[in-house]
């Protein structure tokens, strides 16, 4: 499913907030007249949107799998969109099946902002950023680490080990791209990264100094979020291609190409 997280407190339901779960939860319950729960893949942060967010219920009407998507897009509001649906076993589960999630941020340097682009960019114009600078620094990344620096409290998540599979960082005209693909993302981890990430860019920390910060867990010293608006889940891989749409990683785009 995709979804534009401006207008959500994030992806898990929350009383009295608008939540990706409780919309799409809600809307199930009205087609099938029962309570249903569904899980995802991922909770996206309020304002994080998704272009491949996954997640799993199980359906108490005859509807067939491949047609719950038309039946929940013609209730859905215009923000949320379900792009396929497929029937999975008992034993398969959103979450604990996925072998890698991806996220991009997107920063976006020009100084005069693009009306179009504004909900989906950090508009970041004050200073160059050195892109080479930021690739070098997000590469140690690679591999299993414990990634304390980058986990914000309130997690449910009792430690910090990552396996991060993947990272690039390019320029595309007036944007910058920061991608990460890992087996699992921390609470607030990518946008904690994008701000230190921009602080090697903008020449604030050196690499070496940004990498010891990391390895050492240095939490006190990593004191600023990137803006939530310019984070997207890309999409989420499993064993199997599921969808046709293309969720599995031989069918997931390549770095830099356009989704």
């Amino acid at each position: 499913m995709q979804y534009v997280g401006t207008g959500f407190h994030g992806w898990q339901f929350q009383p009295g907030q608008r939540t990706v779960q409780g919309v799409l939860e809600q809307t199930i319950g009205a087609v099938t007249g029962q309570p249903v729960r569904i899980t995802g893949a991922g909770r996206t942060d309020t304002g994080v949107h998704a272009a491949g967010q996954v997640a799993h219920f199980d359906a108490p009407a005859p509807i067939p799998p491949q047609r719950w998507g038309a039946v929940l897009n013609s209730r859905l509001p215009p923000d949320v969109l379900v792009r396929a649906s497929v029937l999975v076993g008992d034993d398969w589960h959103a979450r604990f099946s996925a072998q890698w999630r991806r996220y991009r941020y997107c920063i976006y340097t020009d100084r005069r902002n693009n009306l179009f682009t504004a909900p989906f960019c950090w508009h970041y114009y004050h200073v160059p950023l050195d892109v080479g600078w930021m690739q070098a620094a997000l590469e140690p990344l690679v591999g299993r680490h414990h990634l304390g620096a980058f986990h914000r409290s309130k997690s449910g998540r009792d430690h910090s080990w990552v396996v991060v599979q993947a990272v690039r960082c390019w320029r595309q005209d007036a944007w910058v791209y920061i991608e990460v693909q890992a087996n699992a993302f921390l609470y607030g981890m990518m946008r904690l990264l994008v701000g230190m990430l921009v602080e090697v860019g903008r020449g604030g920390w050196s690499v070496a100094e940004f990498t010891t910060l990391w390895r050492e867990e240095r939490r006190q010293e990593v004191t600023y979020a990137a803006p939530a608006r310019g984070l997207t889940l890309l999409g989420v891989g499993y064993g199997d291609n599921l969808f046709s749409l293309g969720m599995g990683p031989t069918a997931m785009p390549l770095w830099g190409e356009k989704i």
